[in-house]
């Protein structure tokens, strides 16, 4: 069987032998890499490292490698929203499975252990600020993975199905999906101090989360109707904007992947906590203890 070669147009490969966005070269890269969305809390999360080993910088993608107790690991900052996280997956899956020499795909792969520590709104009155939250299973209000072959393998096609339908789901949007967490991690990260929520990962943080500025959103009751939702005893818990497609190409690549979010606001209560950083560096620490 011949083996599978990446052309030079769908994986460029910088002069100096990293990927193109990420900048990583392949030797750089750690089987656990934690991910957070701002670049600079790249820099708080590597606070915690016993050792530094390199330092990468290339838009909004920050990289510091090192290791903690031990074990190799890495922090990448993957910016704001899906799109992002598209590239980001890609990249690293290029970096542990295609040969950047002669671009062949590896027969054995290399299965990469990737947790998003995030900040979320909640959908539900009873979760607190600061209140961590792991999405067991993912909603992507983004589209993503709908572009990708055997998206409806990994997906939970009947909550998708319920979703649309006690929504009134719009036909101009992208089709929902719905993806679990690697279960192994979320039992191992969340321990007995983390809710299992149902995360949705929205494509924008106004209209499409529901909040109204200057402009009237075409479906102002949206967010009313998801609160409501309910599929076999769940409820949507919590709005951010990563988690669906990370979950969801992580599944499809064989990686392991989940998010887990700290509460910085109620969308119910209309509470919201600017002063959230300090919880997020605790919920880092307990991530790192865990991974």
């Amino acid at each position: 069987m011949n083996k599978k070669i990446i052309p030079e147009s769908e994986l460029i490969i910088n002069p100096d032998g990293s990927v193109f966005h990420l900048h990583l070269l392949p030797e750089q890269l750690t089987d656990r890499v934690i991910l957070v969305g701002d670049p600079a809390r790249v820099n708080m999360v590597a606070e915690f490292f016993d050792t530094r080993t390199f330092e990468v910088m290339s838009r909004e993608f920050h990289t510091i490698g090192g290791t903690y107790k031990g074990k190799p690991i890495m922090c990448l900052s993957h910016g704001i929203g899906p799109d992002n996280i598209d590239i980001v997956i890609n990249e690293l899956d290029a970096l542990a499975n295609i040969d950047f020499k002669t671009r062949e795909v590896r027969d054995t792969k290399r299965v990469l252990t990737l947790v998003r520590i995030g900040t979320s709104g909640a959908l539900q009155p009873e979760l607190s600020l600061g209140t961590p939250v792991i999405a067991e299973k993912s909603i992507g209000f983004d589209g993503v993975l709908n572009y990708y072959a055997g998206r409806n393998e990994v997906a939970d096609l009947d909550f998708e199905h319920d979703l649309c339908e006690q929504t009134g789901w719009n036909p101009l949007w992208a089709k929902p999906y719905v993806v679990d967490a690697d279960p192994e991690l979320v039992e191992r990260i969340g321990g007995t101090d983390m809710v299992r929520g149902n995360t949705i990962s929205a494509v924008g943080f106004y209209g499409p989360q529901g909040r109204e500025l200057r402009l009237p959103l075409a479906n102002p009751d949206l967010n009313r109707r998801i609160e409501a939702f309910e599929h076999k005893g769940r409820k949507i818990t919590n709005y951010e904007m990563e988690s669906a497609p990370l979950q969801g190409l992580g599944k499809l690549m064989g990686h392991k992947a989940m998010t887990v979010c700290s509460i910085i606001a109620n969308r119910f209560n209309t509470e919201a906590n600017p002063n959230y950083k300090s919880g997020v560096r605790d919920l880092v620490a307990t991530v790192l203890e865990r991974i």
